[in-house]
């Protein structure tokens, strides 16, 4: 340490090659954690996206719920004859993500360009949704209207002006119908 310190103490100019390699260095450091952040918020922002459609989608099957409060529970029921049956509405999640974040189909992808660019590509969408049985035996432990979607997001990564392999994660999300009145 006192070595690195008489260093850059001298007057010499023999410290100016160390300035500049502990410059770089920090350079390529910053732009290392600016490409993490930029995968990270492009992550967030698509899985508060996909947050957002499955919302609507739950939302969405509220005409069909049979409104069991007083029993402690909600499913998705229509009345048929003199029994119930199921009624699920799944909606079109892709076209709500298409319209939320600018996607454009391309293939089996919806991607969002930056430019020419792109930025990320969506596919795989799974979804889920289960339908708490009617009258439970325990309303306590039923479910609920329960939606869980899962969705590949691809985000190409570069890094010194060359391409790495791109950002491959399933982002899971969940929500739940739960009737307050």
């Amino acid at each position: 340490m006192t070595k690195l310190y008489g260093i850059l103490k001298e007057k010499k100019g023999s410290s100016f090659p160390l300035v500049v390699a502990i410059t770089l260095a920090l350079v390529i450091i910053l732009c290392g954690i600016s490409e993490y952040m930029r995968l990270m918020i492009i992550a967030s922002g698509v899985r508060d996206a996909v947050q957002s459609a499955i919302i609507s989608t739950v939302n969405d099957n509220y005409d069909d719920v049979y409104h069991g409060v007083r029993e402690g529970y909600a499913g998705g029921y229509k009345p048929s004859g003199s029994s119930w049956e199921g009624s699920i509405d799944y909606g079109d999640i892709y076209e709500y993500l298409d319209n939320t974040l600018g996607l454009q189909k391309n293939g089996g992808y919806h991607v969002k360009y930056a430019g020419e660019a792109v930025e990320f590509k969506l596919s795989g969408l799974s979804v889920d949704i289960t339908n708490v049985p009617l009258a439970p035996s325990d309303s306590d432990s039923a479910q609920g209207l329960l939606a869980d979607a899962v969705i590949r997001l691809e985000v190409p990564v570069s890094f010194g002006g060359k391409s790495l392999p791109p950002m491959r994660m399933n982002l899971k999300v969940q929500a739940k119908y739960m009737p307050l009145f």
